[in-house]
């Protein structure tokens, strides 16, 4: 419970800092600032912002929480870990389970404080950040290019982590990569599906957005960041995991010598 716990409370910050910045602070703007004469100087944090956003939630709950349950927020990263046999099958559902719940709770609390907005609508393509293909891609991209994206980007996530979280790494700084690669990997899909990479985070938001379409649109965001996350666990599992290096270059072994 203590470790479904800190998965809760890790991917309600991841859903709460990247959505909640998407959806209230990425196109913010002031009438009444300017910058030089007649020049509306824009306050809203765009795309770089929401990545950063993104990056940061990963970066801070891993420090905060990650020793206690291993800092997934994302049923692709337990289902990448699984396959990369270095998460028990027999706690996947649970930590799904509260990983989804984090999410929903979420993406409650930022409905209720954009809400709060006499402007706020539930609308566009896109409504509370949600994830999309077709016509609910940013960029309009199809259902193959976002599938491929999600698939390719997730898969990299993966390998991220295995590597930053092997025991030959580097100690201290797997946050820090981990929230960087997620941080990349929004600024390069974006544009193309809201970036994903990550069930619970759609799911959340999917199902307070009002529009049907999205809800329907869920299995790509399921389906293709645990393809992506299962087929890195087992490239890492059967060429980079330790016992598949040769001792002439495994660095344990060279320090003994």
């Amino acid at each position: 419970m203590k470790r479904c716990l800190a998965e809760f409370i890790g991917t309600f910050w991841l859903v709460l800092g990247g959505c909640g910045s998407a959806v209230l602070a990425a196109t913010f703007t002031a009438k009444d600032v300017t910058l030089g004469l007649d020049t509306s100087f824009p306050l809203g944090i765009s795309f770089l912002g929401v990545a950063l956003a993104f990056g940061l939630t990963v970066f801070t709950m891993a420090y905060a929480v990650g020793h206690i349950s291993g800092g997934h927020f994302n049923p692709a990263v337990s289902f990448g870990l699984w396959a990369g046999k270095r998460f028990s099958g027999s706690d996947l559902l649970p930590y799904i389970v509260a990983q989804v719940l984090g999410g929903i709770v979420a993406a409650i609390i930022i409905l209720i404080i954009a809400s709060g907005n006499p402007d706020f609508a539930l609308g566009g393509a896109n409504p509370l950040a949600t994830n999309g293909y077709g016509a609910h891609s940013p960029g309009g991209y199809s259902l193959l290019s976002c599938l491929i994206c999600e698939i390719v980007l997730t898969f990299m996530f993966l390998l991220i982590i295995l590597g930053v979280t092997d025991r030959r790494a580097s100690v201290g700084f797997a946050p820090a990569a981990i929230g960087l690669a997620l941080t990349l990997i929004h600024l390069i899909s974006i544009p193309v599906t809201n970036t994903s990479v990550n069930p619970a985070r759609s799911t959340g938001v999917a199902l307070f957005c009002g529009n049907a379409e999205l809800i329907a649109q869920l299995w790509m965001f399921w389906v293709a960041p645990i393809i992506g996350a299962i087929l890195a666990g087992w490239l890492y599992l059967a060429i980079f995991a330790e016992s598949r290096i040769p001792a002439s270059v495994n660095p344990e072994v060279e320090r003994i010598s």
